[in-house]
């Protein structure tokens, strides 16, 4: 799974995971993650238009991501693989690219992929984490780790929240952030959000997913490894 050196979360209202700088509750900053300070984290107040601005690719001959996910070039120049039928939509971003969320059809799973202000996917969690940045009073969080698969290295938060402005009421969702230095040097977020009422298996086989085959804007990258020869992860 990509999880590399720096990533990018929730800020204001916590729209969906914590995202730097495009305007949303999701971790990720809207108009400044969090705000006054650069807590990449985007907030709920979904905003996003439905741009169609993805094209889905040819699988690499070499591998091809799991049954039922398809590979995504996406209208911000990066690629990944996302869930099959999958609808796409956008956010401006105070930071770099735009937030850019991929949702199911029932609204209930979401991935969301931004880029992160801070210098390194530790300090950008850092200040989402400080009483300087607004959280939710129902905000858990779970787990904090640093990660490196040998082809990125970052660190994921693990957290749950009650309720996400602009998503539908599902109880408790379960959210997996994880922040970290994609291959051309900037720090990318990937964050992935579900009903914690179904456990946390599938929120996190989205985002493992989406992270193997993560390649950002401008850059050329080899396929994806074969799970099956992949590194373990050395979760800390």
């Amino acid at each position: 799974m990509i999880v590399g050196a720096a990533v990018v979360g929730v800020a204001a209202s916590l729209v969906l995971t914590l995202v730097v700088g495009k305007g949303g509750d999701d971790g990720k900053r809207p108009v400044a993650a969090g705000s006054s300070a650069s807590a990449s984290a985007p907030q709920p107040s979904d905003t996003s238009s439905p741009h169609v601005e993805d094209t889905p690719v040819p699988s690499p001959t070499v591998s091809a991501p799991p049954d039922g996910y398809e590979l995504r070039n996406d209208g911000e120049g990066f690629r990944i693989a996302v869930p099959e039928g999958w609808t796409r939509s956008t956010r401006a971003s105070s930071y770099g690219m735009d937030i850019v969320d991929y949702r199911s059809g029932d609204r209930e799973h979401r991935l969301q992929i931004y880029q992160v202000q801070e210098e390194s996917p530790d300090a950008s969690f850092e200040l989402y984490l400080s009483a300087d940045t607004a959280k939710p009073a129902s905000f858990q969080e779970l787990d904090l780790q640093n990660l490196d698969d040998g082809r990125f290295t970052g660190s994921r938060l693990e957290y749950l929240v009650g309720s996400i402005s602009g998503e539908p009421d599902v109880g408790t969702w379960h959210v997996y952030d994880e922040r970290f230095v994609a291959p051309d040097g900037k720090i990318y977020a990937i964050a992935s959000y579900g009903p914690e009422s179904d456990g946390s298996e599938d929120e996190l086989g989205y985002l493992t997913t989406a992270l193997d085959w993560f390649c950002p804007p401008d850059t050329t990258c080899d396929p994806a490894p074969d799970p099956d020869s992949a590194p373990d992860p050395g979760i800390d």
